[in-house]
C-alpha cells in the first residue's frame, strides 16, 4: 500500500527537504519542541543564570564544576534507563506514551526553574538533573520513531530536516527571550541598578516558562498525527521481563550487525567532543569573561547559521554519502576545539559560533540517520536505546572531563584542548565503518524475520 501524496504548492521542494508527508512534518516538529530546551536552557540562558545567580556565592570554577557534575548525573540516569525502556517499547506499543511522559517531565522541570533565585544552586542543580532525564529520555523514543515514519532513502533528508527546523524554532524563541532579557522595560521593570533582585531575574525566569510552554505545544503534532508503530501480534504477559530478555538478545544481535556496532563506538567517541562543546560553551565563556549579551547572541547566531547548513548537510550526504559528510564535520570540530583553547574575546566566541553552526546539526542528524539505515526497523526501540546509552555516556565523559580538568589544573582550557583527541579517534573509527555491508545485514535480518511475523504497515501509518 502506498500513501497518496498530500496537496502541496511546491512538492518538489518539500520532497528535497524531507518534509513532503504530514507524518514527516509532525515528527520533525518535535525537534522544534526539544530544541527550545537544548538552546535556551542547556546551552544559552541557564548556564549563565546558574553561574551568575544560582551559584553567585560560589567561586566561578566551583560553579562550573557543580554544573558539570549535575549534567553528568542526569545523563547517567538516562544511560541506565534507556536500553530497558527502549526494549520495552519494542514489545508494547509505548514509544509515543513514553516520549510524551519524558517530555512532560522535562517541561515540568523547566517550568520549575522559574522559582530558582539568588544562591539556590542546589535547587537549580537538582532541576537540571531532572530536565536532562526528561529531555534525553524523550530522544530515545523520538529517534526510534524515525525508521517507522521515513523510508530508507528518506532517512538522511528527514533527520536533517528535523535538526534544521529545530535550529529555526530554537533560534526564534531565543531571539524573543533575548529581547526580553536585554530590555526589561518591556515588562515594566526598572533599569538593572534600580531593580530588586527578584525583578532583575524575572525576564530570565519568564524565559524558562516560555520554553516549557513551547516544548508542550510543539510535541502535540507528533502525539496526535503519528500512529504508534505495530509490535508483535501477541504481546508478552510480562513485558518488563521480556524487555530484559530482548535486551540480552540485542547484545547478540549487535554481534550480527557489526557495522552498526562499530558506528556506535565511533559515535561514543566523537559525540563526546560535540556534547562537550554544546553543554560547556556558555559557562566556559562566562568564566573567561565574555559578556552575557555576547554569549547569548553568539548562540543565537549558531541557530540561524545552522538552519541552512543542516539542510545542506542532508544534500551533501546524498552526493558523497552520510559517512563522508560526518567525517568532514569532525575535521571542522577539531579545529573548533583548538581555537576554543586560545579563545579570549567575544569576537573569538562569535567566530567559533559560526563554525559550530555550520557543522553541528549536520553531523548529529546524519549520525542518527546513518545508524537508522544500519539496523532492522523491528528492533528500532532497543537499538536506539543503545544509541542513547552511547550518546549519554559521551555526554557523561565530556562534562566529567571538564570537572576533572578543573580539579587538577584550576582551569577549563585544558579540557577544551583535550576534545581534539575525541574527534580524531572517533573519525578514525567511523572511517572503518562499511556502510553498504551494514545496510545489507539489516535487510537480511528484516527478510528473515518477516516470514515469522505479520506484515507491517507503511512507514508513518502503522
Amino acid at each position: 500500500m502506498t500513501s497518496r501524496p498530500s496537496p502541496q504548492t511546491h512538492p518538489g521542494v518539500l520532497e528535497r527537504l524531507g518534509l513532503h508527508r504530514p507524518e514527516l512534518r509532525a515528527w520533525a516538529l518535535y525537534d522544534v519542541a526539544n530544541s527550545a530546551a537544548v538552546t535556551s536552557v542547556i546551552t544559552a540562558i541557564f548556564p549563565i543564570y546558574f553561574a551568575r545567580v544560582a551559584a553567585a556565592r560560589l567561586a566561578p570554577a566551583v560553579a562550573t564544576q557543580r554544573y558539570a557534575l549535575a549534567t553528568t548525573l542526569g545523563l547517567v540516569c538516562v544511560a541506565v534507563l534507556a536500553p530497558v525502556l527502549g526494549a520495552l517499547a519494542d514489545v508494547r506499543p509505548m514509544k509515543k506514551p513514553l516520549l510524551g511522559a519524558f517530555a512532560a517531565l522535562g517541561a515540568s522541570a523547566t517550568a520549575a526553574l522559574f522559582f530558582v533565585g539568588q544562591g539556590d544552586w542546589l535547587l537549580a542543580a537538582a532541576l537540571l538533573v531532572v530536565l536532562n532525564v526528561g529531555l534525553n529520555g524523550s530522544f530515545v523514543f523520538y529517534d526510534a520513531l524515525l525508521p517507522h515514519v521515513a523510508r530508507g532513502e528518506e532517512l538522511d533528508r528527514v533527520s536533517s530536516a528535523g535538526y534544521a527546523l529545530g535550529y529555526l524554532g530554537g533560534g526564534v524563541l531565543l531571539a524573543a527571550q533575548l529581547a526580553l532579557i536585554t530590555n526589561p522595560a518591556l515588562l515594566g521593570i526598572p533599569a538593572e541598578g534600580a531593580a530588586t533582585a527578584a525583578q532583575a531575574t524575572l525576564p530570565t525566569r519568564i524565559a524558562f516558562l516560555s520554553v516549557a510552554i513551547w516544548w508542550v505545544v510543539f510535541t502535540l503534532p507528533l502525539l496526535l498525527r503519528i500512529r504508534e508503530p505495530r509490535v508483535e501480534a501477541s504481546p508478552p504477559r510480562q513485558p518488563a521481563v521480556d524487555a530484559f530478555r530482548r535486551l540480552r538478545r540485542t547484545f547478540g544481535a549487535l554481534r550480527r550487525h557489526r557495522q552498526a556496532t562499530l558506528l556506535l563506538v565511533a559515535f561514543l567517541v566523537y559525540n563526546d567532543g560535540i556534547g562537550t562543546i554544546i553543554r560547556m560553551a556558555a559557562i566556559y565563556g562566562t568564566e573567561i569573561g565574555v559578556s552575557r549579551g555576547a554569549l547569548i547572541g553568539a548562540i543565537l547566531l549558531v541557530q540561524f547559521v545552522g538552519v541552512p547548513c543542516a539542510f545542506l548537510f542532508g544534500g551533501l550526504a546524498g552526493r558523497i554519502g552520510a559517512k563522508r559528510a560526518i567525517l568532514a564535520g569532525l575535521v571542522v570540530y577539531a579545529g573548533i576545539a583548538v581555537l576554543g583553547y586560545a579563545m579570549k574575546t567575544a569576537a573569538h566566541f562569535f567566530a567559533l559560533a559560526i563554525l559550530v553552526g555550520i557543522v553541528q546539526g549536520g553531523t548529529q542528524a546524519l549520525s542518527r540517520s546513518l545508524f537508522a539505515s544500519l539496523i532492522p526497523r523491528s528492533l528500532s526501540g532497543e537499538f536506539f536505546g543503545f544509541f542513547a546509552v552511547f550518546e549519554k555516556v559521551a555526554g557523561i565523559l565530556g562534562p566529567a572531563t571538564f570537572a576533572a580538568a578543573i580539579t587538577l589544573t584550576g582551569s577549563s582550557r585544558i579540557a577544551i584542548l583535550s576534545v581534539v583527541v575525541f574527534f580524531v579517534l572517533g573519525g578514525a573509527l567511523l572511517a572503518a565503518v562499511d556502510v553498504e555491508a551494514g545496510q545489507r545485514e539489516a535487510r537480511q535480518y528484516e527478510e528473515a524475520s518477516s516470514s515469522e511475523q505479520p506484515p507491517r504497515a507503511e512507514p508513518g501509518l502503522s
